[in-house]
């Protein structure tokens, strides 16, 4: 991938005041080869945005989707994060839980649909994450499924807690997982303790399953790193986006 025209992005900064954090909020926002304004287009929205782009390299893998495999132009949301309290945020047994899931539904997303013509229906957007963002977005659609059901997991740390929230929905045939977790993901130490991240996704795939969900789940070779992930993310992207 050393083709200059896929190196050549337009990325924008926006920063937003929240009032549920209390606090302001950075956006990295992807506009895609040809943008114009009067068009309209589907968009991904990513938790831990400074990562997505700078080792998920989101950005050159949407322009070689649009450039050169005919993919239909899309918009990306990376929504930063302080990493001191990702836990606090993205877990649901953080202290600022709720207050993240209400400032993504209720002030980041009418904020982008304000500035940006992106497209407002449930099916044009896509949520995705990696491991605690990979839970996150799972959340975020549960709690607001009129906006979100579409789903990109990268090794989710689907702990007992979100298990245990997952499972009480009885029906979640509206909504699409796509699932990827790495086989050398067994023994795996957060801040919160040592986890087997395969035997999560294999248990939450389940749960899933059972409820009607739409899932496309795979195990592969690779550990609980971006090195693993960013491989792994033009598939996920092709999985939710179209072809024109």
């Amino acid at each position: 991938m050393t083709n200059e025209r896929l190196l050549k992005r337009t990325i924008v900064k926006e920063v937003i005041h929240s009032r549920h954090l209390q606090e302001d909020r950075t956006l990295r926002i992807y506009l895609p080869p040809g943008y114009i304004e009067v068009l309209s287009y589907p968009v991904v929205y990513c938790q831990d945005g400074e990562e997505f782009f700078n080792f998920g390299r989101i950005a050159t893998w949407a322009n070689q989707l649009i450039l050169e495999e005919g993919y239909e132009p899309f918009i990306i949301v990376g929504v930063e994060v302080n990493t001191k309290v990702r836990t606090e945020e993205y877990a649901p047994f953080g202290s600022r839980f709720d207050a993240y899931l209400s400032c993504f539904a209720e002030e980041i997303i009418p904020f982008i649909e304000e500035k940006y013509p992106v497209r407002r229906d449930a099916s044009e957007r896509v949520l995705a994450g990696d491991s605690l963002g990979g839970s996150v977005s799972v959340h975020l659609a549960l709690q607001y499924p009129e906006l979100f059901t579409r789903v990109i997991s990268l090794s989710g740390a689907f702990y007992e807690k979100s298990q245990s929230m997952i499972s009480i929905h009885s029906d979640l045939s509206w909504l699409d997982v796509y699932m990827i977790v790495g086989l050398q993901e067994d023994s795996y130490a957060t801040d919160t303790g040592v986890y087997n991240f395969v035997e999560l996704n294999r248990t939450t795939r389940d749960l899933f399953e059972e409820r009607g969900a739409t899932v496309s789940y795979s195990e592969k070779d690779g550990r609980h790193i971006w090195g693993f992930w960013q491989k792994e993310l033009p598939d996920a992207l092709r999985y939710f986006l179209k072809a024109e």
